[in-house]
């Protein structure tokens, strides 16, 4: 039994691990991929120093802080969307859906229009933001304790009144309104190693910060009389998966605004893949993730070329049909 038990992790980890080597074999192909094509043979000959000159601009300048971003982004929106779905016990839980990432995405809008200055710490400020919004989710949908389906109206109409919100802001901002536009439809376009150099500190954090939390969601995961027999403080080991996973939506909604579904969809293939432990669930979510929002944004790239669509919208693309499914199985579950 116990030679069983270390096959399977064995095998779990040797999937995570199969998993991490594709991402990095994705990053590497899809620098050449967009609007002017580059071979895998001119992408080396640009890391080894030669190469075209116009190349090497694109690969460095352009494409590789784009590729950095979608794979820290992706991770973290999809760690996020797991610990979410353990704390909200609701599996169709996600950073967007629950309203977390128009908070964030409000907020982030307005320090760019009106403050632009405090650019540096907009990642915290967005974090702020994500923590209005799933408060005041937790708050509609408490029922003596949280309720899965209050919690999925109560974060439709958050992300209703904060998009409202953010609607407004760019109707009285009209001279600056493509770049809130590619801030609603999340976008990684004109994205560079400004913003990989102030995101990815902070999604490092949040991720490591992640880890801590695999006990407290497989203990959660079991139910709140099972936790609370084994010692647990429920309600605090919520908060803190809570304060991690807003954390996580809220800072990568503050570089490329609201992209959807991409932490529900995740979170369901890590566990068809390798069940329901968070110790293989979370390091799993967040390379699927990376994986993902690297392709989704590859396709954004390449299939109305040259011009580019934001990524927001191929994922809606994927994530709208996905979440459907995942409707449609509950009810036939039920």
């Amino acid at each position: 039994m116990k030679n069983m038990i270390k096959t399977k992790d064995k095998t779990k980890i040797f999937i995570i691990l199969f998993s991490i080597l594709l991402l990095f074999i994705l990053m590497i192909l899809t620098i050449g991929i967009g609007s002017v094509n580059i071979p895998v043979k001119g992408i080396i000959d640009i890391f080894l120093g030669k190469g075209d000159e116009i190349n090497r601009s694109i690969v460095m300048d352009m494409r590789l802080p784009r590729i950095i971003l979608a794979v820290f982004v992706g991770a973290s929106l999809s760690i996020s969307g797991a610990l979410l779905q353990s704390v909200m016990k609701n599996p169709l839980a996600d950073p967007g859906i629950t309203g977390v990432s128009s908070g964030a995405s409000l907020v982030a809008i307005l320090i760019m229009i009106y403050f632009p200055n405090l650019q540096r710490v907009l990642p915290l400020m967005a974090f702020l933001g994500a923590m209005t919004a799933c408060a005041i989710v937790f708050l509609l949908s408490w029922d003596n304790g949280l309720n899965s389906l209050r919690i999925i109206l109560a974060g439709v109409a958050v992300n209703a009144m904060f998009l409202g919100a953010t609607s407004l802001l760019s109707i009285l901002n009209s001279e600056k309104i493509q770049g809130v536009l590619l801030w609603i439809n999340g976008s990684l376009a004109y994205r560079g190693w400004r913003e990989v150099s102030y995101f990815v500190p902070y999604s490092i954090l949040g991720i490591v910060l992640s880890l801590f939390c695999i006990k407290g969601a497989n203990l959660l995961s079991l139910g709140d009389n099972a936790a609370i027999n084994l010692g647990v403080n429920v309600n605090r080991t919520r908060l803190l998966l809570s304060l991690v996973a807003v954390f996580l939506a809220g800072i990568s909604t503050s570089v490329v605004g609201i992209i959807g579904f991409i932490g529900l969809i995740v979170p369901h293939i890590s566990r068809l893949l390798l069940g329901y432990d968070y110790k293989y669930l979370i390091p799993m979510s967040g390379v699927l993730g990376g994986i993902l929002l690297l392709l989704a944004d590859t396709l954004a790239r390449f299939i109305a070329r040259p011009l580019e669509l934001p990524v927001g919208v191929i994922m809606s693309m994927i994530g709208g049909p996905f979440f459907l499914f995942l409707l449609r199985r509950r009810k036939s579950n039920a």
